[in-house]
């Protein structure tokens, strides 16, 4: 894969973005779209993972996901079949009755959501994303509780990315329409200077004009070298800008490749996207 600072598309600023060694992930013959195993030399990878929540029962069944360094990997399936919950165990929301997470050639399997932030993960979720009675500004502000630094830069790269925002930075981010909360929880999330961005369908609610425009926000972040992890309603759409795609069904992987792959794959087409 080329370096992503150097590719013709997106943002090749990356003020946004922590800097790590890329890694190699060798993706088995998927032409016939069947479930990748995941090497343990993934940027990031969940990697057999079974859990769910509490002592109930388990939700994921030998689940896995996995994305290299400034990648978008798009997790999509029906409604229940346990999309959010496997991003949530990446992040470590939930525990792992078995599999395991790494991120950049480290086991973080055991550690809390707030280790994984420290190391270089951000979650957006769907909803409760910003903080309504706070301004534009400090909402982005927040983000960057964990660091020590000039966040100055940051910033204005935040407000580069999402024009609106820097209009609008004084503005309470609850009188903001839909999406541009979107952008205000993005943009939170990006002032960490994350190394792995989660969005969980943060395209819900919006008009397809908006998600439009989000996608091609999201292909900018990933150009910074981010890699994006997504859940996605909209399917069609998220494929379309996916370097990898994960189909899961009742909690396993049931198809997995490229973005591509799964567009032009017959039986995932009728099955998951209305033909």
């Amino acid at each position: 894969m080329t370096d992503p600072l150097q590719d013709a598309r997106g943002n090749r600023d990356a003020s946004i973005a922590r800097q790590a060694a890329p890694a190699t992930l060798h993706v088995a013959d998927n032409a016939a779209t069947r479930p990748v195993p995941a090497s343990s030399a993934a940027f990031l990878v969940g990697e057999s993972m079974t859990g769910g929540y509490g002592r109930g029962p388990a939700i994921l069944h030998a689940c896995t996901v996995a994305a290299e360094k400034g990648e978008i990997a798009v997790i999509v399936g029906p409604n229940g079949a346990g999309k959010s919950t496997a991003m949530k165990a990446v992040f470590g929301m939930l525990d792992l009755r078995e599999g395991s997470v790494r991120l950049d050639g480290e086991d973080i399997t055991r550690l809390t959501p707030q280790a994984r932030v420290a190391r270089g993960m951000a979650f957006v979720p769907q909803t409760r994303n910003i903080f309504t009675s706070m301004t534009v500004e400090e909402n982005l502000e927040m983000g960057a509780f964990l660091r020590r630094d000039d966040i100055s830069g940051t910033l204005e790269q935040v407000y580069a990315l999402f024009p609106v925002l820097a209009a609008k930075r004084r503005q309470a981010a609850g009188e903001l329409s839909g999406g541009q909360r979107q952008q205000v929880a993005v943009g939170r999330a990006l002032m960490t200077q994350p190394k792995v961005l989660m969005l969980d369908e943060p395209t819900a609610g919006v008009s397809p004009i908006v998600m439009d425009e989000l996608f091609d926000r999201i292909i900018e972040i990933a150009r910074a070298g981010i890699t994006i992890l997504m859940v996605e309603q909209n399917a069609r759409q998220a494929l379309e800008i996916a370097d990898k795609g994960y189909v899961l069904v009742q909690g396993a992987n049931a198809f997995a490749g490229t973005g591509q792959e799964l567009l032009a794959d017959p039986q995932v087409r009728k099955s998951f996207l209305g033909g």
